[in-house]
């Protein structure tokens, strides 16, 4: 007993510049998008690359003109619920004939999306999400058929042209880095010490998946990792790049897709630009969560992936609102 506690203690502890660092919080839950603006997956471990997550975000469901159908304006997205073949999210595994991403919604047949792509996938042009636009591999007609009928209008599911692609992060916050089908950055971290402290003022508490993190830590202050300029997960390094503003999906149930006021309503009252950066732009906007990157992905020796249970560890963190990016 005494040498398994002696463990958990040793595993909350790290050298950080030549002193033992006390972890400042545990990774409680990891989560993986595959398809942007659908629900998500819980999974145990999951690789990391510059990108995110392995999966996350890899495929858009696009509307007539090719630009990303989300749930800000179709939000029953939120009821398309995916699935991955087992061990998908290990390292080193690849896919096989036999491997498909299972796609499912209420009063619609599985759909099968296959994982390894046809030597001669159709390229789907003008693809366009936010700011950027470029081209896309196209799923085929039958996936086509499947989110026309479920959507009530044309679409088309894509997955990103890795091979011929890149799409870059705003260089004003992460210079050199890029992402997928992601709003903007390659991870989001929230802390189960905020969803309490937001649960704690609404009459009827939400879930975690109303904001759709990356990384739910727990352990910590609320609202902490507002702060974590940079941290450490294993050897895994990660900079907090910008607040992450939020739009309406928030206000989405995620169970049924109704759209209400909350948690919008009351995170203004003391998430919003203008209590929290009173003398900065867009004081109008609501703030939930850390947008991050991985700085050291690519360097060699590093384990490439992180697991639900991994210690956090902050390597520089900032004393006031000041210093952060909106």
């Amino acid at each position: 007993m005494h040498l398994l506690l002696y463990r958990i203690r040793f595993n909350r502890r790290c050298v950080l510049n030549g002193a033992m660092a006390e972890a400042a919080a545990t990774v409680k839950s990891i989560f993986l998008y595959p398809i942007k603006s659908c629900r998500g997956i819980s999974v145990s471990e999951a690789p990391v690359s510059s990108t995110g997550f392995i999966w996350d975000r890899q495929w858009v469901v696009v509307n007539s003109k090719g630009r990303a159908c989300t749930q800000r304006v179709d939000p029953k997205l939120c009821l398309v619920e995916v699935e991955l073949p087992q061990g998908s999210v290990s390292m080193g595994w690849t896919p096989n004939k036999t491997s498909y991403l299972v796609i499912r919604a209420p009063g619609m047949d599985d759909l099968k999306v296959p994982l390894c792509r046809p030597p001669q996938s159709q390229t789907c042009d003008d693809v366009s999400v936010w700011e950027w636009s470029g081209s896309g591999l196209d799923e085929g007609d039958e996936a086509s058929k499947w989110f026309t009928n479920y959507l009530g209008k044309p679409s088309r599911l894509v997955r990103f042209n890795q091979e011929l692609e890149t799409r870059v992060v705003d260089p004003d916050y992460a210079p050199g880095f890029r992402v997928m089908f992601s709003d903007g950055y390659p991870y989001l971290v929230v802390s189960q010490g905020s969803l309490d402290s937001l649960n704690d003022v609404l009459k009827e508490p939400v879930p975690i998946n109303r904001f759709r993190p990356n990384i739910l830590v727990d352990g910590c202050e609320p609202f902490s990792e507002d702060f974590w300029k940079e941290i450490k997960i294993k050897n895994l390094t990660f900079h907090g790049v910008k607040l992450c503003s939020r739009c309406k999906i928030p206000t989405i149930n995620q169970e049924n897709g109704v759209v209400g006021a909350e948690p919008t309503e009351s995170l203004v009252k003391f998430r919003s630009g203008k209590v929290l950066c009173p003398d900065r732009k867009g004081q109008g906007k609501v703030y939930f969560g850390q947008n991050m990157v991985c700085a050291n992905v690519h360097e060699e020796g590093n384990e490439k992936i992180i697991k639900v249970g991994d210690p956090v560890y902050i390597i520089k963190m900032l004393s006031s609102y000041d210093g952060t990016s909106t």
